[in-house]
């Protein structure tokens, strides 16, 4: 009864789905004040049956309710009771439904917390909002239907969840992801908002950028966990491989980062207006494109949920229209909305258009080698692989390039600027960067010329912020009050371009001084490795809740004192009889050490190990956190605070004429 239940309430969150988007749109082109009224309420609507259905599915995971057909698929009773409720998102159709709560939850929020907006375009953003739902609940409802039943014919056991997700790292990195993915709907939504007002004013982008801000930073987090996940958890030591699912989350992102300084120019000096709605437009599309490669069954990855190739053409026809639809409401209206401010080529308009043309065209050559392969294969001319090679030849150089004039912007004077004075802000800067480049590399031992690159430009961005931060706080009081006197969105910036940088660093150092080592181990052998001994103490059996594993204990040595000992298994789960390698880390700020086992070799105890010394591997995660922590700080700026204080001193007056009235 509880899966009925479920999908009548998705049949209502459709209903509800459709009349968003048609009443309040209707509304707003007749300029009717009740039918955009309305809009507020149907987005509220919408997010509590999305929410009955996901919680009555839920419920059908952790009862074990194996008539459902998506349970039997993907749970088992011996599964923890964690995992079964992970598992309501580990496969196709449920995680298609929290894709769709979460869109839902994005609709409410801008709902309860868009005060500030003009009812006529909250109704036309709720408007768009809701169109994305219908395209998604249809899609859920008419092909991916996640409570189908197996009736009659109910097995007694499920067949179990793919061995790869039972991992806590995998119960929140979907969740985080798509509240990026989705979020960016957001930012589509006033996009298509303002060009069907006519307006493109720096009102729109400032209501517009701290939904995009939060949007990109649960993005930045979501990609952040996937790395994370597959380093420690398929057991190979690696951190990315470049795999198109991969690819599909990054796209996204690289867009996402240049639309949020996009919208700040917008903001800020009413320029970009076009290309910025533009940038609106590409971002969302991309997660659209993300959503076709991971359920079309067009890619083989382990990312992949979907092989029915129906599910892929739904999607590729909703994709069609959703950037058919809406290029050409961009071609009939942005000539009428282009901005006519101007501004120098030194400024910091032109680093901004720079930082938005490299990220661009980064997006373009990702989005190019994920397709091409597959565009290949559709005209018959063969199977192509694209990979590590060609995105790092690519990918590398462009960052390379940004990250001088990530150092000079935020130095940088609006509208006009010298070069004068850029020389007597960051001469010291420059000075101080180049001994670092020359000298830290030195504390290796062999000069690496990739890793003194990467340390040039990491201290370069670190002291050109730190020479800003200097310049806004040496006139106050006293640093300290300075300091507070900063603005939210100045943090954010600081912030998220030092961990831009840590990431930066963790990536080079990590892939020019990591040392792996694959060999044939017995108990009592030791090797040795960066100046770390491993020594094989034994095997022995270990049982877990739904799985039997080959454990092998490890202790780790360092000039004769051992430092820590490591249990790397090789596990073999009950219900699906599959065989999964759980490595084992010693994790340090500046170095980890890790240790996997493959298969066993010969009939004498022997194993084949795999040892890795991962130098700064954790500086890239660290750096991702602190871009996340970036991004959430600039939605506390006081700007979009009297906004919300101006909007409930607008509806007080409003009230009060009403009530005279």
């Amino acid at each position: 009864m509880i899966p009925e239940f479920g999908h009548f309430a998705l049949i209502i969150a459709l209903c509800l789905a459709v009349l968003l988007t048609l009443v309040p749109l209707w509304g707003a082109w007749r300029r009717d004040i009740n039918a955009m009224a309305l809009a507020p309420g149907l987005a509220m609507g919408l997010l509590v049956f999305t929410g009955i259905s996901f919680v009555c599915l839920a419920a059908a995971f952790l009862q074990d309710d194996f008539s459902v057909e998506v349970v039997a698929n993907n749970s088992n009773s011996l599964l923890p009771a964690m995992y079964k409720f992970s598992a309501v998102w580990g496969n196709h159709e449920g995680s298609l439904l929290l894709w769709v709560l979460i869109l839902a939850g994005w609709t409410a929020a801008v709902a309860v917390f868009s005060p500030q907006l003009p009812l006529l375009m909250l109704s036309r953003v709720l408007s768009m909002m809701g169109f994305v739902a219908v395209g998604f609940l249809s899609f859920s409802l008419f092909t991916s239907n996640p409570f189908a039943r197996l009736l009659p014919g109910t097995p007694a056991d499920g067949q179990d969840l793919n061995p790869l997700l039972q991992d806590p790292g995998l119960i929140i990195h979907p969740p985080l992801l798509y509240m990026g993915y989705v979020g960016f709907s957001v930012a589509f939504a006033f996009a298509i908002a303002a060009l069907l007002g006519g307006r493109l004013d720096a009102a729109w982008a400032r209501w517009s950028r701290p939904w995009t801000n939060v949007a990109w930073a649960f993005l930045t987090l979501g990609i952040m966990l996937g790395s994370w996940w597959a380093y420690y958890e398929l057991g190979w030591g690696g951190w990315w491989f470049w795999d198109p699912v991969e690819n599909a989350s990054f796209m996204p992102w690289l867009a996402g980062t240049a639309l949020l300084h996009s919208l700040a120019v917008t903001e800020k000096r009413g320029l970009f207006k076009s290309w910025t709605v533009l940038l609106a437009i590409f971002t969302f599309s991309l997660s659209l494109l993300g959503t076709f490669l991971v359920r079309s069954g067009v890619l083989t990855s382990v990312h992949a949920f979907a092989t029915d190739p129906a599910r892929g053409l739904f999607i590729l026809v909703f994709l069609g229209i959703v950037v058919g639809g809406s290029l050409t409401l961009y071609a009939l209206r942005a000539p009428a909305v282009s901005s006519r401010v101007g501004f120098g080529w030194l400024s910091r308009e032109s680093l901004l258009l720079v930082n938005n043309v490299v990220f661009t065209v980064a997006t373009l050559t990702v989005l190019f080698g994920t397709l091409f392969p597959l565009l290949m294969d559709a005209l018959g001319q063969g199977k192509y692989s694209v990979g590590p090679p060609y995105f790092n030849a690519v990918f590398v150089p462009l960052m390379a390039l940004l990250m001088p004039f990530m150092g000079v912007g935020p130095l940088s004077r609006w509208k006009q600027d010298s070069v004068r004075r850029w020389r007597r802000e960051l001469l010291v800067p420059a000075i101080a960067t180049l001994a670092c480049g020359v000298t830290l590399p030195l504390l290796h031992g062999d000069y690496n010329i990739w890793a003194a690159l990467a340390i040039l430009l990491a201290a370069w961005l670190l002291l050109a912020l730190l020479r800003d931060l200097w310049n806004r706080v040496k006139n106050a009081s006293s640093p300290v009050a300075g300091l507070r006197r900063l603005a939210p969105s100045y943090w954010g910036m600081l912030v998220a371009h030092l961990g831009f940088a840590a990431a930066v660093l963790g990536v080079v150092l990590t892939s020019q001084f990591a040392i792996e080592r694959d060999i044939k181990m017995s108990p009592g052998d030791r090797e040795t490795l960066a100046g770390y001994e491993f020594r094989f103490l034994e095997v022995g059996g270990v049982r877990g809740p739904n799985y039997v594993a080959d454990e092998a204990r490890f202790a780790v040595y360092r000039d004769g004192r051992e430092l820590v000992r490591l249990a790397p298994q090789k596990r073999r789960y009950l219900a699906s009889g599959d065989i999964m390698t759980e490595a084992a880390i010693d994790a340090g700020f500046f170095r980890d050490l890790f240790v996997a086992m493959g298969e066993p070799v010969g009939e004498e105890g022997a194993w084949a190990i795999r040892l890795h010394y991962k130098p700064f591997v954790r500086w890239m995660w660290a750096g991702a956190v602190l871009m996340a922590i970036g991004g959430f700080l600039t939605v506390a700026d006081r700007r979009y605070r009297r906004q919300r204080r101006a909007a409930r001193e607008r509806l007080r007056e409003e009230a009060a004429h009403g009530a005279q009235a």
